[in-house]
């Protein structure tokens, strides 16, 4: 096998949950082939670098295998190979993320009656 559906691969490699996912992901231009939109219907070829968005992370990933079936994630590791910038771009992202989650101001509890009036009163939303 030479080239597989863009769609089935990221499927297979286990990216996205099902090949419907995979192919809106697609569709709306979450995914791009050596720096160009594509269709779900687009061969693949080993070699081509692929940039996929996932919610915050974006991966650019060099495609090193094909499967037919979706195989364990282990065996799918080995169909895609992530370079060196995009993995060093992604763990400094989720650094980032994890000091600005410990940076807010959390409480240990929910507010009671009392302070969601103080909360409505300072947010300018109180009705009475």
């Amino acid at each position: 096998m030479d080239s597989q559906r863009i769609d089935k691969w990221l499927w297979a490699a286990r990216f996205f949950k099902t090949r419907g996912l995979a192919g809106e992901a697609v569709i709306g231009g979450k995914v791009h082939v050596d720096g160009e939109r594509v269709k779900p219907a687009r061969g693949l070829r080993i070699g081509e670098v692929l940039r996929i968005t996932r919610g915050h992370d974006v991966l650019e990933v060099v495609v090193r295998g094909f499967n037919e079936q979706r195989r364990p994630a282990s065996e799918a590791q080995q169909l895609y190979e992530e370079t060196e910038a995009s993995r060093t771009r992604r763990e400094a992202q989720a650094e980032q993320r994890r000091l600005l989650r410990d940076a807010m101001p959390r409480t240990d509890h929910r507010p009671d009656k009392r302070e969601r009036r103080r909360i409505r009163k300072f947010l300018g939303k109180d009705e009475g």
